[in-house]
């Protein structure tokens, strides 16, 4: 794997999300498992569930380097697209992974024995099930702790049901087993304060200085107008190296007073 630092995006599958029917967890969550590792989340997208416009999306992050965490759409009903949107994608066929389906019949055999379905997986029931191992050809499965019914792997991108009882385990023992040395490779550290009295136009170029003169640190402000009775203000920050940091938020403070901005660290 290159030395270099891994970029990872997430895409999040579902009809449910895009109409509100269910609020989204995967995000903050993701971006906590990454955080615990010193990692960072470098973009998100939110898809329907649509086959074509999935297997847009899906082609467009192939052709590119990042790692790739998506949640949802992985079962065998029909609104279910994102296995073969991701075989489209890759002009693969969908093949039965051999392992995949030894576990779905394990499954499937477990249920049978607490009265839930029926062991004999010639049924119609069962071939259904099977559906669900189906994957891109040449992917490799991911562990699903939960139910056994794996998730899969193809091309830097790393396929995990919606339910979060199942994804959050999973994409776990993905960073765990895959990306263990990249954790905490590049220590970042945050500091801000609140600015009053100056409008964002009036700090950007005290911003983009900073930026230039401290390398490797990024300048960030979240403006606020107000609510809950709080004076409106900017939040201005740094965030970078930790033994770089002290520095930029210095020169950043300094620069605030000097444009005649009130704040408070």
């Amino acid at each position: 794997m290159s030395q270099a630092s891994e970029r990872f995006g997430l895409i999040i599958v579902g009809d449910e999300i895009l109409s509100g029917k269910r609020q989204d967890k995967h995000l903050s969550k993701v971006i906590a498992l990454l955080g615990d590792r010193g990692l960072a989340l470098s973009w998100a997208r939110y898809v329907g569930d649509d086959r074509q416009h999935l297997t847009d999306t899906l082609r467009d992050t192939f052709a590119g380097t990042d790692v790739v965490f998506s949640c949802g759409g992985i079962g065998a009903t029909p609104d279910d697209h994102t296995r073969q949107s991701a075989a489209a994608a890759l002009g693969v066929a969908l093949t039965l992974h051999p392992q995949a389906g030894e576990l779905i019949t394990q499954r499937t055999i477990e249920m049978a024995q607490e009265g839930k379905a029926n062991a004999d997986m010639r049924l119609p029931e069962n071939q259904q099930r099977l559906k669900m191992g189906e994957f891109p050809a040449g992917a490799h499965i991911i562990p699903n702790p939960y139910n056994r019914i794996p998730g899969f792997n193809v091309a830097r991108h790393w396929f995990v049901p919606g339910f979060p009882v199942m994804a959050w385990p999973m994409i776990e023992w993905v960073l765990d087993t895959h990306y263990a040395e990249q954790f905490h490779r590049q220590p970042v550290a945050d500091r801000s304060m609140l600015v009053y009295e100056l409008a964002e136009s009036t700090l950007t170029p005290l911003m983009e200085a900073v930026e230039r003169e401290c390398a490797q640190v990024k300048v960030y402000s979240l403006p606020s107008v107000g609510e809950g009775g709080q004076r409106r203000h900017i939040e201005l920050g740094v965030k970078g190296p930790p033994d770089l940091l002290e520095a930029a938020f210095t020169r950043l403070r300094e620069g605030v007073l000097a444009l005649g901005g009130s704040l408070q660290a």
